[in-house]
C-alpha cells in the first residue's frame, strides 16, 4: 500500500485512516469491483449489513449477480429514491443551505472525527477518479468500507474508473467521498444525509447512506458547482443531443429542468405505438387519442444526459454556449419502461450488454437476466417509481464526446392536468419561445413539477431553484443566479424554448411534446422565427406560443399549442392556472432580489413583480428572431 500512497498528495488525516485500516483494497479493474460487490465469499447473492450500536446488524441492501450485471435492492422504500433534503453543510463558509450546526445544534467536527475513527477500523476500498471528466476534471477519491463494493462500482461507472496504476504521480484529490452507512441510524434517525465540508484544499463529501443519488451522483455535482462558484463558471443540469435531420442538417439542443423534467427522454427516440404512430395526447375526460405519424425521424447523437460541463476553457467566439459531458456514465431512470418493446434501443443494451451493468430497484434472481421492465415492488405492492441503471458512455450508440456548440436551450416542466373545474399550472402549450430574460427567470425558479418519480415525494408545486441544480449546490443562490445570467448574456446566439411534459391542459401527453418539438426545431434549423409566426402567450412568463406547428406535413391541433382553446379549460380556467403560476414565480424570484444580485437581474425580477408586458423583457435583453 505504501507505494500507492506515495503517488497521491494526501493530508495526514487521510493517511492515518488508510495506514490504520486492517486492509486497504485498490481495485484495478471493473471485474474486481464487481467481485467486491459480493463480499469475501463472492457468492451470487450478498447482504450488505452493518453493526449499529444499540440495534445490532442492520441489512441495508442486497446485491444479486445476474447474467447482465449487478442488481442492488434496498430494503426500505425510502432508500430507493433521493431525499431532496439530504444535503447539509458542515463548514462555516458562505452558504444558503442548512448548516449541520444549525440543524443539529452542535458542530460537525466531533462526528467527522467519529467517522474517521469508524473508517480506520474497517477494511476499505480506495478508488481514485476524475470529477468532471478526463480533460477538464479534477482529481478525486472515494474511501468506503469494503463490503460496499457495489457503491464503489457504481461511482466508478458514473465518474470514471481510474486504476491506482494509471494515476499520475502527485495525484492531488480536490474532493474526497467518505462512505459511512451506519451513522444514518445512530445520528440521523434513518435519514439520507450527505454532509459537505468545504476545506481550503479539498471538498469533503460524507455520505451517511448507501443510495448513490445524493452522493456518488449529486454529491459530485455539488463538488463541481462549488469549484465553479469559486472560478466563475457552472455545470448545467441538462441533457444535450445533436439532432441530424433527414436532409443532413445538424442542430444541437440542450434540455434543462428539474429531476423528471425530460432530460433523459430528450436524447431518446420517440416512444411510438406498434403501428409506428406517436400518441400526441389523450383527452382525460373522453379518452380520445390524437396521433401523429413521423415517417422518417431525425437521427440522434447523444452528448450529455444530466450534467453538462460549461468550463471556460471550452468557450469560443461563436456566441453560443459550449458544453461537454461531465460524467463517464449515466444514471438512467427506467420507470417509463414497463413492458418489453417500450424502448428497444436501451432494452437491447441492458438485456445483452457487452459488459456487466449496475442496476438499482430492479427485480433480480441469481444468475438470471435482470429485466429492466420488472421494477422492484415497494411495500405498497406498487412498482418502485425510481428504477435505475448506470449506462457507461462508452456503451451509448453514436455518442459525441467532444465539446459542442448549443443552438437551442430548452427547459422542461412536469405539468399536472388543468381544467376549468380544477385549474393548475398545466397551461403550457406544446412549445413556447422564450426571450432570454424569461429564460433566466425559468431557470431561477425551476419548478420541480408534477408527480416527480426520482425523489421522495413532496406536496404541491416546489422550486428546485437556480438552473434546477440548486438542490446539489453548496454555496449562495445569488452567486449562481449571477453566473446563469452572465452565461445567457455571453451566449447571445443560443436561443431558448420551454416545453411541458405529462399534461397540456386536459390532455395526458407524457414526453411527446418534447419529441415533437425536437423534430420541429431541428427541421426548421433552430428556434429562429418571424414575429408573424409567433403569438404572445396569454400568460406573459410563457413568452411566445406558436400560431401553427407542422411536422412531416401534419399540423398539430391548436388545442395543444394554445391550451385556452380547449373546451375543458377555456380562457377562464387558463387564467386561473396562470394566476397560480405567476404567484409561485413571484414568491420564488423575490428571494433572489438581494444587494448581491446583478442589476440587470434586479430589473428582470421587477418586471415580473409588476406584471410587465413581454416587450419590457425584450428591452432588457434583446431576442434574436
Amino acid at each position: 500500500m505504501k507505494e500507492h500512497l506515495q503517488k497521491m498528495i494526501l493530508s495526514d488525516e487521510v493517511k492515518s485512516i488508510l495506514m490504520g485500516s486492517p486492509n486497504v483494497l485498490f481495485p484495478k479493474t471493473k471485474s474486481e469491483l464487481i467481485d467486491l460487490s459480493f463480499g469475501a465469499a463472492h457468492n451470487d447473492f450478498y447482504e450488505v449489513a452493518y453493526d449499529v450500536p444499540g440495534t445490532g446488524s442492520v441489512v441495508e441492501a442486497t446485491v444479486t449477480r445476474c447474467k447482465n450485471g449487478v442488481a442492488i435492492n434496498y430494503l426500505e422504500d425510502y432508500m430507493r429514491r433521493r431525499d431532496p433534503d439530504s444535503l447539509v453543510i458542515g463548514d462555516n463558509l458562505d452558504t444558503d443551505k442548512p448548516r449541520y450546526s444549525e440543524k443539529y445544534g452542535k458542530e460537525f467536527e466531533p462526528l467527522r472525527r467519529r467517522t474517521f475513527d469508524w473508517l480506520t477500523a474497517q477494511e476499505l476500498i480506495v478508488l481514485p477518479f476524475k470529477a468532471g471528466g478526463d480533460k477538464y476534471g479534477y482529481d478525486a477519491l472515494l474511501i468506503a468500507p469494503a463490503n460496499a463494493g457495489f457503491f464503489a462500482c457504481g461511482l466508478a461507472e458514473l465518474q470514471g474508473f481510474l486504476s491506482i496504476d494509471e494515476i499520475s504521480d502527485n495525484f492531488t484529490p480536490k474532493a474526497i467521498v467518505y462512505l459511512a452507512p451506519p451513522f444514518r441510524h445512530t445520528d440521523f434517525s434513518g435519514k439520507q444525509i450527505v454532509v459537505h465540508n468545504r476545506l481550503e484544499e479539498v471538498h469533503e463529501v460524507f455520505s451517511y447512506n448507501l443510495y448513490p443519488g445524493p452522493s456518488a451522483k449529486k454529491g459530485i455535482y455539488g463538488v463541481l458547482l462549488n469549484i465553479g462558484e469559486r472560478e466563475n463558471w457552472l455545470t448545467a443540469h441538462a441533457s444535450t443531443v445533436k439532432v441530424i435531420t433527414p436532409y443532413d442538417n445538424e442542430i444541437v439542443i440542450m434540455h434543462e429542468g428539474a429531476s423528471g423534467g425530460g432530460k433523459s427522454e430528450m436524447i431518446e427516440p420517440a416512444h411510438k405505438t406498434a403501428d409506428g404512430r406517436l400518441v400526441l395526447g389523450e383527452n382525460l375526460k373522453t379518452g380520445e387519442k390524437f396521433y401523429m405519424e413521423l415517417s422518417e425521424s431525425c437521427e440522434l447523437r447523444p452528448v450529455t444526459d444530466d450534467m453538462a460541463l460549461c468550463h471556460p476553457q471550452m468557450q469560443n467566439d461563436s456566441k453560443k454556449l459550449v458544453v461537454q459531458d461531465a460524467e463517464s456514465g449515466w444514471f438512467l431512470r427506467l420507470d417509463h419502461i414497463t413492458a418489453y418493446g417500450t424502448s428497444p434501443q436501451y432494452e437491447k443494451i441492458f438485456t445483452q450488454p457487452t459488459e456487466p451493468l449496475v442496476f438499482f430497484n430492479i427485480q433480480a434472481m441469481p444468475n438470471a437476466t435482470c429485466l429492466v421492465w420488472e421494477h422492484t415492488l415497494d411495500s405498497s405492492g406498487k412498482p418502485c417509481p425510481n428504477p435505475r441503471a448506470i449506462l457507461p458512455r462508452r456503451m451509448v450508440p453514436d455518442i459525441v464526446s467532444d465539446p459542442v456548440e448549443v443552438d437551442v436551450r430548452s427547459f422542461g416542466v412536469r405539468t399536472p392536468p388543468s381544467t376549468r373545474e380544477n385549474p393548475s399550472y398545466g397551461i403550457l402549450g406544446l412549445l413556447h419561445i422564450l426571450p432570454p430574460a424569461l429564460a433566466w427567470l425559468w431557470r431561477l425558479v425551476a419548478p420541480r413539477g408534477f408527480n416527480n418519480p426520482s425523489i421522495v415525494s413532496s406536496q404541491g408545486m416546489v422550486s428546485e431553484g437556480v438552473g434546477s441544480y440548486w438542490p446539489f449546490a453548496t454555496g449562495k443562490m445569488v452567486k449562481q443566479a449571477n453566473l446563469l445570467l452572465d452565461q445567457i448574456i455571453n451566449s447571445s446566439n443560443t436561443r431558448y424554448v420551454l416545453i411541458p411534459n405529462q399534461h397540456i391542459g386536459g390532455y395526458k401527453v407524457s414526453f411527446n411534446p418534447q419529441w415533437v418539438a425536437r423534430e420541429y426545431i431541428a427541421r426548421r434549423g433552430g428556434a429562429k422565427f418571424n414575429l408573424d409566426q409567433l403569438k404572445e402567450a396569454r400568460c406573459t412568463i410563457l413568452g411566445y406560443g406558436l400560431d401553427s406547428l407542422k411536422v412531416d406535413g401534419q399540423y398539430v391541433r391548436k388545442a395543444f399549442l394554445q391550451p385556452e382553446r380547449q373546451q375543458e379549460l377555456g380562457e377562464d380556467g387558463y387564467d386561473a392556472g396562470a394566476a397560480i403560476l405567476l404567484k409561485f414565480f413571484k414568491e420564488e424570484a423575490v428571494k433572489f432580489n438581494t444587494p448581491d444580485l446583478d442589476p440587470l437581474g434586479k430589473k428582470i425580477i421587477e418586471c415580473l413583480l409588476r406584471d410587465a408586458p413581454l416587450q419590457d423583457y425584450l428591452d432588457l435583453i434583446p431576442m434574436r428572431f
